[in-house]
């Protein structure tokens, strides 16, 4: 039996979409331990995770504080892990490998960089899809794909019935409108707006809801719907995933609770600007669709509507 390390610091919408890819690798070593190093936002939602049998904390504190890293690499080192798969891809990461396995090749570090063949271009490969990228990086350790490419989520799931009584959820559209503060680019502005249509047509057949996370719940009053809280704070992850896995429908921006509804089956659309695409993300699923536009502002209620409004009928 063999350690087999997995690297997945976040964020959110990422590991998402990086669980087919996990559980590839735990299903192709199934005789094998598999760690997981991940950061203190996602450490406990990682030791729900069925296909890990150990999760390690990275803080990510500074390169240079040298005492931190030296005992961070003592503890990776103890394992003496055969295989590393890095499926964060970030310099940071690379910086590790350079630390533990600096003369290694995808043999031993498996990466977006070592995976790549030297006659292929980065700039090119880095085009593809997210899951595109880690299945072709799995591939090449030789690792059958029978998930990567079509990621479920659903594992971070928990027991919200205590949160649906007191709200009293039953049929329910879930609202995403808000995003990172130098996001702003993400931000569809007119939900407000989509909120009097679906009253309009379809009164109390459904509530309408959002989930604010622990920034979010000042702003979250601005919006004329039902802000979902756990005794005042924010939901967690798992009730989270929950939450969305059991709607009617989910309208979001493009941010990490979209990336859940793709990947726990639920209807829904996700709103694009300019900042990226659909594609390069991953998030189009067969009941989750996306809306691109040039300018989110140029996005009218009525066009988003007209969608929901297709799905529910």
């Amino acid at each position: 039996m063999s350690n087999i390390l997995i690297i997945k610091h976040g964020s959110l919408g990422d590991i998402a979409q990086a669980s087919g890819a996990i559980q590839d690798i735990s299903e192709n070593h199934k005789n094998d331990q598999i760690h997981l190093l991940t950061t203190k936002p996602y450490f406990e939602l990682f030791n729900k995770n069925p296909f890990i049998h150990n999760v390690i904390l990275d803080k990510r504190l500074p390169r240079y504080n040298l005492i931190y890293l030296y005992f961070l690499m003592r503890e990776i080192k103890k394992y003496k892990f055969s295989k590393v798969f890095d499926l964060q891809n970030s310099s940071r990461t690379n910086f590790y490998k350079n630390i533990l396995f600096p003369k290694e090749n995808k043999e031993i570090w498996s990466s977006s960089i070592t995976a790549l063949p030297t006659d292929k271009d980065k700039d090119e490969f880095d085009k593809s899809s997210v899951l595109e990228r880690f299945d072709y990086q799995l591939k090449k350790s030789n690792l059958k794909t029978l998930n990567t490419m079509k990621p479920d989520f659903s594992w971070a799931a928990t027991d919200i019935s205590e949160i649906r009584n007191y709200y009293k959820l039953n049929k329910y559209i879930l609202l995403f409108p808000f995003c990172s503060p130098h996001l702003s680019i993400k931000k569809w502005p007119y939900y407000n707006d989509l909120i009097n249509l679906i009253l309009r047509k379809f009164g109390d057949s459904y509530k309408i809801i959002t989930a604010p996370g622990p920034s979010e719940i000042n702003d979250a009053k601005d919006i004329n719907t039902l802000a979902i809280l756990d005794n005042g704070r924010a939901i967690d992850v798992s009730q989270l995933t929950s939450l969305i896995k059991d709607s009617s429908f989910v309208i979001a921006n493009d941010t990490g609770p979209a990336h859940i509804a793709a990947h726990v089956g639920a209807k829904g659309l996700t709103l694009f600007g300019k900042h990226t695409t659909a594609y390069k993300v991953s998030i189009e699923r067969e009941n989750f669709k996306v809306i691109e536009v040039n300018n989110l502002n140029n996005l009218s209620a009525e066009k988003v509507f007209e969608k929901l409004s297709n799905f529910l009928n």
